[in-house]
């Protein structure tokens, strides 16, 4: 049998073959420090803004729910409102919140406008309006006779 070929080992020269595989170069690793600092950066302020997107959302959601409340309030009264601005403060959802309603005729009779602005107590500006009309009231179910009028099996035979 034949014995294996010797092998020879081949020193490493120092040169520029060796200096490259030692690792980054100054420059390298400033470039990437540069880079992950504007990435965080970016991603900082993305997220600032993200939360002051949702704050805003809320407060506009909760400013909507009040004003809507406020016209139910003045429907379910039952009587006709006062033309007029009347306005108000609430605790809702653990907040205060400024309210003010504006009641205008519309050229209909009987039949109202109602603008509800929300805002925060003290502080300039709106956050949400609502319009909403208020008619005369009625007996409950009578507003549904009109369109059961002379249908058969209502008990109503006038036409």
């Amino acid at each position: 049998m034949a014995e294996p070929a010797a092998r020879r080992v081949v020193p490493i020269r120092p040169g520029r073959a060796a200096q490259r595989q030692r690792g980054f170069t100054l420059v390298e690793v400033m470039v990437a420090l540069v880079i992950i600092a504007i990435s965080l950066t970016t991603m900082a302020v993305t997220m600032g803004r993200m939360l002051t997107n949702a704050s805003t959302l809320r407060d506009r959601t909760f400013a909507s729910w009040i004003a809507q409340n406020k016209i139910v309030e003045m429907r379910a009264a039952g009587t006709i409102p006062k033309t007029g601005i009347t306005s108000g403060e609430i605790d809702y959802a653990e907040s205060e919140w400024a309210w003010s309603a504006t009641v205008s005729e519309t050229g209909v009779e009987n039949l109202f406008r109602v603008d509800v602005s929300i805002s925060r107590p003290g502080v300039e500006g709106r956050i949400k309006s609502v319009t909403g009309f208020i008619g005369e009231p009625v007996a409950p179910g009578a507003g549904n006779r009109i369109w059961t009028q002379g249908m058969p099996g209502t008990g109503d035979t006038r036409s």
